[in-house]
């Protein structure tokens, strides 16, 4: 537990700084990373120096939010830093794509410790009524550093020696410490506390043969089958050994209690949507409507204005109205946001796609914090690292999934579009370059990009309506079990 010393506002300081470390990383590499990779070569790993990132961090959120619950936040915190931080400066001095995704691996294992624990730091500092406003905040610098990310990719890009763009994480990461270190105090606790390894270990193969499994989905590749195997395997096992586990690594009683397990789905759907969003509408808006990058961009950002937002009208009206009907209403924004994208023809303005992506964004916004202001007020201390934990691997694991499935929907639909030959990958890279015969207006491959589109953007409005069924399933009544012990 946090200690009375403890200075609320200085580490919500350095909560943010590492938050920003973190999320100005994904956009500052893919920003980057063409020119990286024209340096490094062996472009056919291009996509492993992301996967292999969002593998190690989903894989191990978990873990790490259970022992902060075991050994305190700060220890954990100030570790995942320094794991994070020496992985950076190893990333700047790659000299192949097979270290720099071993470099990638290793920030990803930094990135699972410090995320989850960085949350639940805020929940140990602030109680319900005060927390919504602190993760307004906190929303307002992930959709920062999305903007801020990708202008200082190219500033680094081209200006100084790309290593630049990991080591840059360095001073912010070294300024979090020290705001850790100096403001945040914690009660020491003496508990013997038996580590289940073995479960910890089965969920981390098990994971992270799901994340090979699901990354190599479009390459039909014997990778694919066999990653589904272990995964299968290690699932059963580790399933046998958490019931038999005196003191089970994830407590399979707190994840199935019905606010978190309803929370928890709430948000796994809300990150297959938005993930949809992020990765489609940019080139459906270019393509099909046929106008630039920039508009493109901008209807995507969209996304980040309503997000805060959301975020920011939740943290000043769950007080009132409470948590769960804020959640509900904000279930209801991101199918309707949907809704607009699956009206949108090639005839559309792009205002629509930008006015479907704000909306979709302001439901987020009040989804998310309700959702994880639930899911920490059910459960005390002891408890709430593993609990935070759960809601990150749920969104993790829930836009990775999106990207396969959405985009399993679109490569299919370009493979059978009626009266269309099958798409090839150049054809679409033209279109999507502005060359080639795919420019005419009424060209095939045109025609059958807007329709595998517009069918993906079904399949991403049918999984946000799910997301209400999911918030009707959070009680009316929820217990604040966090006020009892904390």
């Amino acid at each position: 537990m946090t200690h009375p010393r403890s200075n609320r506002a200085l580490v919500i300081v350095a909560v943010m700084a590492s938050m920003a470390m973190i999320a100005i990383e994904a956009t500052i590499v893919s920003t980057a990373m063409p020119q990286i990779a024209a340096q490094l070569g062996q472009l056919n790993l291009y996509s492993w120096v992301f996967s292999s990132f969002l593998l190690a961090q989903t894989a191990l959120t978990v873990l790490f939010g259970k022992l902060s619950d075991i050994y305190g936040r700060k220890p954990i915190i100030l570790v995942g830093t320094a794991i994070f931080l020496v992985a950076s400066i190893l990333a700047g001095f790659a000299w192949s794509m097979p270290s720099m995704i071993a470099f990638r691996l290793l920030q990803g294992v930094g990135a699972g410790a410090i995320q989850p624990v960085i949350m639940t730091v805020v929940a140990d500092l602030y109680p319900g009524a005060e927390r919504g406003k602190v993760q307004g905040y906190l929303a307002s610098v992930w959709a920062l550093s999305a903007v801020v990310g990708p202008l200082l990719g190219s500033i680094i890009v081209h200006s100084l020696p790309w290593a630049w763009v990991f080591w840059i994480n360095v001073p912010i990461g070294i300024a979090s410490s020290l705001g850790f270190i100096l403001f945040l105090h914690e009660e020491k606790r003496s508990r013997t506390v038996s580590i289940d390894f073995l479960g910890a270990g089965l969920f981390t193969i098990a994971i992270s043969s799901l994340m090979v499994a699901l990354t190599e989905a479009e390459g039909k590749s014997l990778y694919m089958t066999l990653s589904m195997v272990i995964f299968a395997t290690s699932f059963v096992l580790f399933i046998w050994q958490e019931r038999r586990a005196e003191a089970p690594m994830i407590s399979l009683d707190l994840w199935l209690k019905r606010p978190i397990a309803a929370a928890n789905t709430a948000v796994f759907l809300s990150a297959m949507a938005i993930m949809g969003l992020t990765t489609f509408l940019p080139m459906y808006v270019q393509t099909v409507l046929n106008r630039s990058p920039l508009v493109a961009g901008f209807a995507l950002t969209m996304l980040l204005v309503g997000w805060p937002s959301g975020g920011t009208v939740a943290s000043r009206l769950f007080p009132r109205f409470g948590l769960r009907p804020l959640m509900l209403v904000g279930s209801v924004f991101v199918p309707a946001g949907a809704f607009l994208l699956v009206l949108l023809t090639p005839g559309s303005s792009p205002v629509q796609a930008g006015l479907g992506s704000l909306i979709m964004g302001f439901g987020m916004g009040l989804l998310n914090i309700s959702g994880l202001v639930i899911i920490q007020e059910n459960v005390g201390w002891s408890e709430r690292g593993s609990a935070t934990a759960s809601n990150v691997f749920s969104r993790n694991l829930g836009s990775t999934l999106g990207a396969t499935l959405l985009g399993a929907v679109l490569s299919y639909s370009l493979a059978h579009t009626a009266g269309v030959g099958p798409i090839t990958s150049d054809q679409l890279r033209d279109l999507l370059q502005g060359t080639g015969v795919g420019l005419a207006e009424d060209s095939p491959v045109r025609f059958a990009l807007q329709h595998a589109l517009h069918l993906t953007f079904i399949a991403m409005f049918v999984i946000s309506a799910l997301i209400v069924i999911a918030c009707l399933s959070v009680p009316s009544k929820l217990h604040r079990e966090a006020a009892q012990e904390s």
